[in-house]
C-alpha cells in the first residue's frame, strides 16, 4: 500500500505559533530598555546584568517543578497561567520604585516563562504524529522569529515615550497570548489520561537514547551560541573590529532572522521526510563552520552573509532536535522535555560568561571557537543515531 504524509497541522499547533508571536513581540519591545531602566536606579553594571540574568536563572531553577504543575492542571492551563504570570510581573517591573523590586519581579517572570515554555513544547509534540513534528516545530519557531523581528521596531517608538512603556506593552501582549492559550488551545484526546498514567518508559531509558542525547547537546550548543555568544559578541565585532555604526548590528541580525525564517519550513519538511539525523548533522556542521568564520570576517557584508548562514543552520537546529526529542521521549512523560529546556537555558546562561572570559584572555576566535566545538560535537553525536530510529513513522493513506 502506498504511504503518504498528511500536510495539514492541527489548530492547536497554529494557535501555539500565534501565541508565540505575541510573546516574542512583547519580549522584543521590552528587553532593549531593561538595562537602561535598571541603570536609572544608579546601580553597577554587574547589578544591571543580574537583572537580565535573573529571568533565565529563575526559569532554569523552576523547570524541574513545572512538570508536576502541568501534570496536575494540564498543559493548556499551565501555558495560560505562565503567560499571565510573565505579563503581570512585567507590569510590576514597570511600576518598580527600586532596584530590588525590579529584580524580584523580573525573577518572578522567569517562573512564568518556565511554565509556558516547557508545557508548550510538550503540547506541541503531543498534538502531532512523528510524521509532522518537524513542520510543527518549524511553524512554532516561526512565530517566535516573526515576533522577534517586529518587537524591536515597536520598542524603539515606545522607548521614546518612556522607559516603562515597553513593560506595559509586554504585559499586554502576554495577556493576549495567555487568553489565546485558555480559549484556543486544547489538549489532544486522551492526553489527560496519558499524563495521569505512569510513564511506560523510564527517564534512564530516554537518557540512553542517542536521539535524546544528541538533541540535548545541540540544544545546549544553540543556547550557548544563538542566545548567548552571538548576542554578546557580534555587536562588539561590528563596532570595535569592523568600525561600523552600532545600528548595523540590528540590521545584520534582522537580515539573518529573515534568512532563518525563510529556512524554517524547508527544514521542517526535510526533518519529516528524510529524517532527523541528516538535518541535525547538516545544521550542526553549518552552524559550527559559520561560527568559526565569524570573528575572521574582513568586512560587514561578509559578516552579514555568515550570520545568514548561521540563521539557516539555526532553522535546522530549531526543528530537527525538537522532533528527535518527541520521538525519544514517547511514553516517558514530560520530564525529558523539561530536561531538554533546562539544558538549553544552561547554555544561554553559561555561553556569554565563558565566551567573555575567553575573549578577554585569548581573543575573539577562541570565544567563538568554544561554541563551534559544542555544535560540532552535537553534529557528530547526531551522526551516530541508528538509521532504524531516525525515520518518522508515516501515516498510511486510507
Amino acid at each position: 500500500m502506498r504511504l503518504s504524509l498528511r500536510s495539514s497541522l492541527p489548530r492547536t499547533v497554529v494557535m501555539l505559533a500565534v501565541s508565540a508571536f505575541f510573546v516574542a513581540v512583547g519580549f522584543g519591545v521590552m528587553i532593549p530598555v531593561l538595562p537602561l531602566f535598571a541603570a536609572s536606579f544608579g546601580v553597577t553594571n554587574f547589578l544591571i546584568g543580574l537583572v537580565v540574568s535573573a529571568f533565565a536563572g529563575m526559569r532554569l531553577a523552576m523547570s524541574p517543578f513545572v512538570r508536576r504543575i502541568s501534570d496536575r492542571v494540564g498543559h493548556r492551563r499551565t501555558i495560560g497561567i505562565g503567560m499571565w504570570v510573565v505579563g503581570g510581573s512585567s507590569a510590576l517591573c514597570g511600576l518598580a520604585g527600586s532596584y530590588g523590586e525590579l529584580l524580584a519581579w523580573r525573577a518572578v517572570g522567569g517562573l512564568g516563562s518556565a511554565m509556558f515554555t516547557i508545557s508548550a513544547t510538550a503540547l506541541l509534540l503531543a498534538s502531532v504524529g512523528p510524521e509532522l513534528r518537524g513542520r510543527a516545530s518549524g511553524l512554532y519557531q516561526g512565530g517566535f522569529l516573526l515576533g522577534g523581528m517586529t518587537g524591536p521596531a515597536i520598542g524603539g517608538l515606545l522607548a521614546g515615550v518612556s522607559l516603562t512603556a515597553p513593560f506595559y506593552f509586554y504585559a499586554g501582549t502576554l495577556v493576549i497570548a495567555g487568553t489565546i492559550a485558555f480559549t484556543q488551545l486544547h489538549d489532544p484526546p486522551g492526553m489527560a489520561e496519558a499524563t495521569a498514567a505512569a510513564p511506560t518508559r523510564s527517564l534512564a531509558e530516554v537518557a540512553r537514547d542517542t536521539r535524546f542525547r544528541a538533541a540535548c547537546l545541540l540544544s545546549f550548543g544553540t543556547g550557548w551560541q544563538s542566545f548567548g555568544v552571538r548576542s554578546a559578541l557580534v555587536p562588539i565585532l561590528v563596532v570595535s573590529y569592523l568600525g561600523a555604526h552600532p545600528s548595523w548590528t540590528g540590521i545584520a541580525f534582522a537580515i539573518a532572522a529573515v534568512a532563518q525564517t525563510l529556512a524554517l519550513q524547508p527544514a521542517g519538511r526535510a526533518t519529516d521526510l528524510i529524517g532527523r539525523r541528516p538535518v541535525m548533522v547538516a545544521g550542526g556542521l553549518l552552524a559550527a563552520a559559520s561560527t568559526l568564520a565569524t570573528p575572521f570576517a574582513p568586512n560587514l557584508p561578509v559578516l552579514v552573509v555568515l550570520l545568514c548562514v548561521y540563521g539557516v543552520a539555526s532553522a535546522a537546529l530549531g526543528t530537527a532536535p525538537t522532533a528527535a526529542l518527541g520521538d525519544a521521549a514517547k511514553d516517558a512523560g514530560s520530564q525529558p522535555v523539561a530536561i531538554f529546556s533546562m539544558i538549553g537555558d544552561s547554555g544561554a546562561i553559561l555561553g556569554p560568561l565563558v565566551a567573555g572570559l575567553l575573549a578577554d584572555h585569548l581573543g575573539m576566535p577562541a570565544a567563538f571557537g568554544a561554541g563551534a566545538a559544542i555544535l560540532l560535537a552535537g553534529a557528530l553525536l547526531s551522526w551516530s543515531i541508528p538509521a532504524r530510529l531516525d525515520r518518522p513513522e508515516p501515516v498510511r493513506a486510507r
